[in-house]
């Protein structure tokens, strides 16, 4: 355990009131559904994202059938600027948040031979998978900071992936010799490598950071996709990312969970000189879509 853990732990500090807003990326299926659920039985207000408005709609609908209180934003996170957007509006309607989980996801698709790209045209998964959540983190910044001034701390959680891959730094966008599943496992990679990359900082805001890998192939329409026989269900998933949650309301940075344990990601995850070279490529990826003299890290 750290330092800044102990002292939070020792005073109590960190514990979110019942109806901070917790914003959920991918909230309409799957793991992002599940959790939505569990978030509102335990007294959170959900900030529901999807791409489709009827699907955000009807988790909305269900959530606050069921006593919750939900709200639902729409934003395509294959298009950077419209991550900035999201965050942007929901920094504007809720300046204190609670809880950012940035579960969106792309897979490894149904062939992985085919090399899709976003709107900006970035290799998809790495787009979606991380440059989205970069890019919303840091324009979440100020809301997740305004917790500690009213007797609390929040939280960026993650969802990653046991599956690493260190990222080609001379073919970023992986045009050469392209595969679904390497693409996803360097952009959870990148995912892993962010999430220790500001722990530290954000930490003096009063903000954890932590990444997850909830289960191994979910009962999701992200493994059923990729012709993928389900080993896990997304109940168990959802229990471990809680798990995490809970983890992080004691105190916990910097961390990185194999289900609700303790683990280590990939060792090169942790490299100084990883990280720096990934920062600088992601602030060159991603400047079009930040506010003048913006920083992502």
């Amino acid at each position: 355990m750290s330092r800044h853990e102990r002292r939070a732990e020792q005073s109590g500090e960190g514990q979110q009131r019942p109806g901070a807003p917790a914003l959920i990326t991918g909230a309409t299926s799957g793991l992002g559904r599940s959790l939505a659920r569990a978030l509102a039985a335990r007294g959170w207000t959900v900030l529901v994202h999807g791409r489709d408005e009827s699907r955000c709609a009807a988790v909305v609908e269900e959530l606050r059938a069921v006593g919750g209180t939900a709200y639902p934003y729409l934003a395509d996170l294959s298009s950077l600027r419209e991550a900035a957007e999201l965050g942007r509006r929901v920094a504007a309607e809720h300046p204190s948040l609670g809880l950012l989980v940035n579960n969106a996801g792309v897979g490894a698709g149904r062939d992985a031979r085919h090399r899709a790209v976003s709107r900006d045209g970035y290799e998809l998964r790495f787009a979606v998978n991380y440059l989205a959540p970069v890019v919303l983190t840091h324009a979440l910044r100020a809301p997740l900071r305004a917790p500690l001034r009213a007797a609390g701390s929040a939280q960026v959680l993650n969802i990653g992936s046991i599956g690493q891959s260190p990222v080609d730094p001379d073919d970023v966008q992986f045009t050469r010799r392209y595969d679904g599943m390497e693409a996803y496992t360097r952009s959870k990679f990148a995912l892993a490598a962010f999430t220790f990359t500001i722990a530290e900082e954000y930490a003096a805001d009063g903000i954890r950071v932590n990444c997850v890998h909830p289960a191994n192939y979910m009962d999701t329409a992200m493994v059923t996709e990729a012709g993928v026989r389900p080993w896990s269900s997304v109940e168990e998933g959802t229990k471990a990312v809680l798990h995490a949650i809970d983890e992080g309301a004691r105190g916990a940075s910097g961390q990185y969970y194999n289900e609700s344990r303790r683990a280590k990601a990939h060792r090169l995850a942790y490299a100084a000189d990883t990280q720096r070279r990934l920062t600088s490529l992601t602030d060159q990826l991603i400047a079009p879509a930040q506010d003048a003299g913006g920083t992502v890290w």
